[in-house]
């Protein structure tokens, strides 16, 4: 059922990819962003439930969390649409089901996703849902997951977008990826001028 849902995803991404010209919208940006991997908040749910974790307020603290950079590429397909894509790296003890990981390392990920604006760009603030797929390599281990969240984007000056995303990430590969959220910052610029 998982790899159906990839593969369905992947699909998606690539008709997005093609349509891309169609649209006539075509406006690309590169940023950076800081994030945080969460995985104590997840594996809490998991383990209890959302409304235990929410009436205890047992969300993770900041230092439970795993800091990371990223480099941010996105594609306007519409004017409601674009896609999103991603190279992250975060220093991390990624927990990994059956086995005992008692070293930090380099966990570098990549994921894109298609982002359903709920406005156009001409307001300021534009919130929008996200999906995609994603893989990782934390030291000899490949992973696969499926991210789905949501955003914020904040249009400055029609110069620059800051942009603020939370995702949930499920693992498709359920021995090399774990159960996580995501959250993100950052600031992207367009490439070029304006289509």
């Amino acid at each position: 059922m998982k790899k159906s849902l990839v593969f369905l995803l992947m699909g998606l991404l690539a008709f997005g990819f093609s349509n891309s010209e169609v649209s006539g919208q075509g406006t690309r940006s590169i940023g950076f962003s800081y994030f945080l991997n969460d995985f104590t908040t997840a594996e809490r749910i998991r383990t209890t439930s959302l409304n235990t974790v929410v009436n205890n307020k047992s969300f993770a603290e900041m230092g439970e969390m795993n800091a990371g950079v990223a480099v941010n590429y996105f594609k306007s397909m519409g004017p409601k649409l674009n896609m999103g894509a991603y190279l992250g790296f975060s220093g991390v003890r990624y927990p990994m089901r059956g086995r005992n990981i008692t070293n930090r390392g380099l966990l570098v990920e990549f994921t894109a996703t298609l982002n359903k604006m709920m406005t156009t760009e001409d307001y300021y603030v534009q919130p929008y849902l996200t999906l995609g797929v994603g893989g990782h390599k934390f030291g000899p281990h490949y992973g696969v997951f499926i991210p789905a969240g949501l955003g914020l984007k904040l249009n400055i000056f029609s110069e620059a977008n800051l942009f603020i995303t939370s995702n949930y990430r499920v693992p498709v590969t359920n021995e090399t990826a774990s159960y996580h959220f995501q959250h993100m910052i950052g600031i992207a610029a367009p490439l070029g001028k304006k289509k």
